[in-house]
């Protein structure tokens, strides 16, 4: 059993699966790509987060805890390079494991990311409804409480939240040119958004409010990076759209590495406009900060464009998100990992839309009946434990199969891939202990889906359930793969 669940599966293999009929419309480029990230990234962490960990944890030193995280994501981002241009397949960190370390770290993998897109998905929505609620009362047409909360926040359902999620699923079925057209409006908005806070706000920084600069120490400044990490979630969406790429080889490093760039300068901009704009204190319990500062020197009106902006933002992240998540189900269903009905390719649309539509379900339930505390807690912790991984199957690969042609090559390794997986295991143990135990949980409850469902129908591990069809895909495997095999 040892040998068969750390069983590898080749580059080709993967790659003579996507070139089957049936398979996804390639329509993507470089510009999509990142604008692709740029959507997905930019969202919930800035308009929302960035005030919760000034206030909390980090104060005017946020600067630093953004910088910290953006480490962490950038050597990562570059190990997710490497292999998005080696390996032009949908599934992320999941066929990056599966390539280097076999089945059971691949399905770890994807455990890891279904927990993150789908309660990001979640909580994203339910963030969503909060400022469209907020925007209705302002133009007089305010909502009832019971329409826009859960059951366990005194409401009965959380309507917007599910309507939101209902449209984008819609999208996303309909295919990736709409899905990446909606997508580059939407992006565009919050990008003027975002440029248009840091004009508003720049000569009303006070550098007074800077200080003490680093009020909780440095104890705070790591923990304020472990909780806006949320806000780096996103770049390795576009690693999930390889499939569906006119150039991967070059397309996807670029997109990958361009979209964490422009993300984190922005970022490092705002958060150092926002402290010095507003003492770090008057952010507790703001769940608007941008808006909240515009509002405090007299903007209300760029208060009001920024809640709009949040909209588009927000929507944006949701689009990608469901977008990456029905991706890689898709690919785990395709090795045999998970049902067959998430593998399915809609004949017209040519997007896995069974696959979108299951989710679309499931995350709209999860928004519209839990409270947004309980769907975001674990986002983080799933995301870096699969950052670490994949920087682990880094160092494999280039162990096992040197000579493998690499059309970017992810700098300095080991030592990249080693800071990636140090940065992320201290951004995991500056968690709250309670998300650490729910996080185990979640491992022991993935484990039981393994041994029960996905080893008895893995196509590579040859299970008992895998047919004919799906082992002869495994014939055709080049000389140079024939490494990574054990």
């Amino acid at each position: 059993m040892t040998k068969k669940i750390f069983r590898t599966k080749s580059i080709n293999e993967f790659i003579s699966e996507t070139q089957k009929e049936g398979g996804m419309e390639k329509v993507l480029g470089t510009f999509g790509l990142t604008m692709l990230g740029i959507g997905c990234i930019i969202g919930t962490g800035i308009f929302v987060l960035t005030g919760v960990a000034a206030a909390d944890y980090s104060g005017p030193a946020l600067v630093i805890s953004f910088v910290i995280a953006a480490i962490a994501c950038a050597c990562a981002a570059l190990c997710y390079s490497e292999f998005a241009a080696m390996v032009p397949v949908a599934g992320s960190a999941y066929t990056y494991g599966y390539i280097a370390l076999g089945e059971f770290w691949a399905w770890v993998i994807g455990w890891d990311l279904i927990l993150e897109y789908a309660f990001a998905i979640g909580a994203v929505a339910i963030g969503w409804s909060g400022y469209f609620a907020n925007i209705m009362t302002n133009l007089g047409f305010a909502l009832p409480v019971a329409l826009v909360k859960a059951p366990y926040e005194g409401g009965i359902i959380n309507l917007p939240a599910m309507a939101i999620i209902a449209l984008v699923t819609w999208i996303n079925i309909m295919g990736v040119r709409q899905s990446s057209a909606v997508n580059n409006v939407i992006v565009a908005i919050k990008l003027v958004v975002v440029l248009l806070f840091i004009a508003l706000g720049f000569g009303h920084v006070n550098p007074a409010n800077w200080e003490p600069f680093m009020p909780y120490g440095w104890s705070g400044v790591f923990s304020g990076a472990s909780v806006i990490f949320f806000a780096y979630i996103g770049f390795d969406a576009v690693s999930t759209a390889a499939e569906e790429v006119k150039n991967p080889q070059k397309d996807l490093p670029r997109g990958i590495i361009l979209s964490l760039v422009i993300c984190t300068v922005l970022y490092i901009i705002v958060s150092g406009i926002l402290t010095g704009m507003v003492p770090y204190l008057d952010f507790k319990g703001q769940a608007a900060p941008v808006a909240f500062a515009l509002q405090q020197v007299g903007y209300h009106w760029g208060a009001a464009v920024v809640s709009v902006g949040a909209i588009c933002g927000l929507t944006s992240v949701l689009l990608v998100m469901l977008f990456g998540q029905s991706r890689i189900l898709f690919v785990m269903s395709r090795d045999g990992l998970l049902p067959g009905v998430f593998g399915h390719i809609h004949q017209k649309y040519k997007t896995p839309a069974r696959s979108s539509l299951i989710i679309g379900v499931i995350t709209a339930i999860v928004a519209g009946f839990l409270p947004i505390g309980l769907v975001a807690e674990l986002t983080n912790i799933g995301t870096l434990c699969a950052f670490m991984i994949v920087a682990a199957a880094i160092i494999v690969l280039r162990k096992k199969a040197p000579n493998r042609p690499r059309a970017f090559k992810c700098p300095f390794v080991p030592l990249v891939p080693i800071l990636a997986i140090v940065f992320c295991g201290i951004l995991i143990w500056m968690l709250p202990e309670v998300t650490q135990i729910r996080f185990i949980i979640w491992l022991i409850l993935g484990m039981f889906i393994y041994f029960g469902y996905s080893y008895n129908h893995s196509i590579i591990s040859g299970g008992l359930f895998s047919g004919p069809m799906e082992v002869s895909n495994r014939k055709a495997v080049s000389q140079d793969d024939h490494s990574t095999k054990e």
